[in-house]
């Protein structure tokens, strides 16, 4: 069985002094790669960095001041961790969420009592409260498990991936699962897989008195 726990690469060797890890495998774009090495360079310089982070779990967009800790390859996905100054704690961010970056002109320093997170249990931890879902995803749609936070549960017969998938968000939720049609199934929570179904529902009933229009 499959477990998509956390677990710092064997290629990424070792710390480096301004606190990176570096490693191959990384799957990267020409856009995260540039954020990677603004990342670098501020974690060198002992710099903080002003940053606007998409949040998948709440589909939001958040600015935060970091102070830079290092980076992580986890699981051949880049990270930032740092002491994150609008949460006032220690954050993991992925780099191919930052949508912009900007090396301050003033210096990293996160408090004494912050310190690295401890793995162990996976990069994603529970948090009291929250929902989880067991999502079946058809081959077109394993994509969902590399992007969101998932646990890889099984892996079922025509390529199909069960994993379970912790929300902060219902109603996000919902449209997540309506964007992947016919290529996801919500076997749990029931809850989550009516209100999929009703949201469906309504958007077929909406759709069928919308006045039909002809191309030219």
């Amino acid at each position: 069985m499959h477990r998509a726990i956390a677990k710092i690469e064997a290629a990424a060797g070792q710390a480096q002094p301004a606190g990176v890890v570096v490693g191959n495998g990384v799957r990267e774009g020409k856009k995260t790669a540039r954020v990677r090495e603004a990342v670098r360079g501020a974690l060198q310089a002992r710099r903080a960095v002003r940053m606007r982070y998409y949040t998948a779990s709440k589909d939001q967009i958040t600015e935060r001041t970091v102070d830079p800790m290092r980076l992580l390859i986890v699981q051949a996905v880049g990270y930032l961790e740092a002491w994150c100054r609008r949460a006032e704690g220690v954050r993991l961010f992925r780099l191919d969420r930052i949508e912009e970056l900007e090396v301050l002109d003033e210096p990293a320093v996160p408090p004494a009592h912050a310190t690295p997170t401890d793995l162990t249990d996976g990069v994603f931890s529970a948090r009291p409260g929250q929902p989880e879902a067991v999502l079946v995803l058809a081959p077109d749609a394993r994509w969902v498990a590399e992007y969101y936070p998932c646990e890889e549960l099984d892996e079922l017969d025509g390529g199909r991936l069960r994993v379970s998938m912790r929300y902060g968000d219902e109603s996000w939720m919902v449209r997540l699962m309506l964007s992947l049609g016919g290529d996801v199934e919500v076997e749990q929570p029931a809850e989550l897989g009516k209100a999929v179904r009703n949201r469906a529902a309504d958007a077929l009933a909406r759709a069928r008195h919308l006045p039909v229009t002809w191309g030219q």
